[in-house]
């Protein structure tokens, strides 16, 4: 292997601009995410009030402590809430994660109580969705605490109702696959709700605040005109002796987290051992990867140093470095484990694209998983590129990324444009995970780009019709193009739309990767035979 030679320099204009940018940018997420924390820590007197811990509380109780665990979609439903940038509290109403509890790495999910009653708020489903698909592509156990009034009525949509169906759904097809799912019910379960509950291989409920009930006692008075207390109808007392719809009945939060805890323990389940293999650090400090990316994504960039700060001794093979030289492919280990690399320094033109397909089936054929290292304004346009064949080339590409038989890793570095989007494996071609750096800009095309465009067409019908066309409406319409462009591109709002798994520090980077690496390979591990069995409850 060779070694990537640096070629940054930490005292330059350009690198100081560039590390500035992206802190601000790191501040700004931070900001938000601390503003999620302390809207649901605000109800701290009510839950100790009455017994009970806090949502986040909670996870960090289920949770082995010290061990590794990422938080997921930290950013979704921001300005969805509500239209004020001061104001908006993301994060859908639901903290979601993977880490692990007795050893076993699982996929967390907990209702963010905290804040409306655990009510889903604006892409909470798509959150739900997500990382219930993790769990099953990952073939992680599934541990869910739930606490949730339910939908906002105020806010009903009918296809948030259909489409929420795929929660229990999903839920039915984690047990089918083998994959345990332990529900603590820490408050209430209602209506449609109560199957998240009753879809679940080991239930806990807590003595006093679980509430578990198709209808509550208003609906069943409205509708059969019969009279229960919330106990008497769906309390943990009732269902752990009576329905046995409850397997476990705990004192408190505390107690019911301590039963799921010991859940875990007790299954016959593979517990991950230290990596085998020794690795050298990079040989550059991964500080430095905040002065790499310019805010301006039209700015040049060599990926190759931020490869270089990610991977093993920085030491990186690349495969054909002068055909298709703008697009970059090699092998590489990050804290041991293989793993490929494609990114790019520019478009991808037919070489590059042909290239880069050669090298996804080379590492399908290694079992080698795939790290996607955005940073593209899309495949090449013009008559040159044209005759060269780049339709042709480009869909080859996207064939291969689309039929991959290993897990594919996408992060959005700088830009990821149009095409370029999909064939370097964007969310729409189910990458196994898709994380986004603060910097990163996703669209069909850069803003001025489609101003132009409409422009151009707008003076060519004009023109057709005899009319002129006038200046200011024509730079009205570009101004309100690029504005749209402009105010979708951002982390800020592609994140808030579930389009990634989450919005990572440059500097966790290889960290990150080091979890999903191991996560993708025990998952592949676990052989069909062994996801056979349905985990029976008692």
């Amino acid at each position: 292997m060779s070694t990537i030679e640096n070629t940054i320099s930490p005292g330059s204009a350009a690198y100081h601009a560039n590390r500035d940018g992206m802190l601000a940018l790191i501040d700004r997420m931070r900001a938000l995410e601390e503003r999620t924390r302390a809207a649901s820590a605000a109800a701290k007197d009510r839950f100790h009030k009455r017994g009970q811990l806090l949502p986040r509380e909670r996870v960090a109780l289920v949770l082995d402590p010290g061990a590794p665990f990422i938080e997921l979609s930290t950013l979704a439903g921001y300005m969805f809430d509500v239209p004020d940038a001061a104001k908006s509290v993301p994060g859908g109403g639901v903290i979601a994660g993977i880490g692990f509890v007795s050893g076993i790495r699982c996929m967390v999910s907990a209702s963010d109580s905290g804040i409306d009653a655990g009510a889903l708020q604006p892409f909470g489903l798509d959150k739900m969705l997500r990382v219930q698909e993790l769990a099953l592509e990952n073939k992680l156990p599934y541990v869910q605490l739930v606490e949730s009034a339910g939908a906002n009525l105020l806010r009903y949509r009918v296809e948030d109702f259909v489409r929420g169906g795929n929660i229990f759904r999903n839920l039915a097809r984690l047990s089918a696959a083998g994959l345990p799912v332990v529900t603590v019910t820490h408050g209430s379960s209602t209506a449609g709700g109560a199957y998240q509950t009753g879809l679940s291989d080991y239930i806990v409920m807590v003595r006093g605040r679980t509430r578990a009930f198709l209808a509550g006692p208003p609906l069943l008075k409205a509708a059969t005109g019969e009279i229960a207390t919330e106990e008497e109808l769906g309390g943990a007392e009732m269902h752990t002796q009576v329905s046995g719809l409850g397997d476990y009945l705990a004192e408190d939060d505390r107690d019911g987290l301590r039963i799921a805890r010991e859940i875990m323990a007790a299954l016959e389940w593979e517990r991950p051992g230290p990596a085998a293999q020794e690795f050298k650090p990079p040989r550059y400090e991964q500080d430095e990867l905040l002065g790499i990316m310019p805010m301006d994504h039209k700015r040049p960039v060599d990926m190759k140093q931020v490869i270089a700060r990610i991977i093993d001794d920085s030491d990186f093979t690349e495969m054909a470095p002068n055909y298709g030289p703008a697009t970059v492919c090699g092998h590489a280990r990050i804290e041991g484990q293989a793993i490929g690399i494609i990114t790019n320094n520019g478009p991808l033109d037919p070489a590059g694209a042909n290239k880069a397909t050669h090298f996804i089936q080379a590492c399908c054929q290694t079992r080698t998983p795939i790290l996607y290292l955005n940073n593209t304004t899309g495949y090449m346009v013009g008559k040159a590129y044209e005759e060269a064949g780049m339709i042709k080339h480009g869909s080859k590409m996207i064939q291969a990324v689309t039929s991959a038989t290993v897990p594919q890793i996408t992060i959005y570095c700088g830009a990821s444009f149009g095409a370029g989007n999909y064939g370097m494996c964007g969310r729409g071609f189910h990458p196994r995970f898709c994380f986004s750096w603060p910097n990163a800009k996703t669209a069909v095309m850069g803003g001025e780009q489609a101003a132009e465009t409409m422009a151009i067409v707008t003076e060519a019908a004009a023109a057709r019709r005899g009319k002129p066309v006038e200046k200011e409406k024509l730079d009205a319409m570009k101004a309100q193009i690029v504005g749209v462009f402009d105010g979708q591109m951002d982390v800020f709002a592609t994140s808030a739309r579930v389009l990634d798994d989450g919005v990572i520090d440059p500097r966790d980077t290889r960290a990150v990767l080091s979890e999903v690496l191991a996560i993708c390979r025990e998952g592949d591990a676990r052989t069909p035979q062994r996801m056979q069995f349905s985990v029976a409850r008692p």
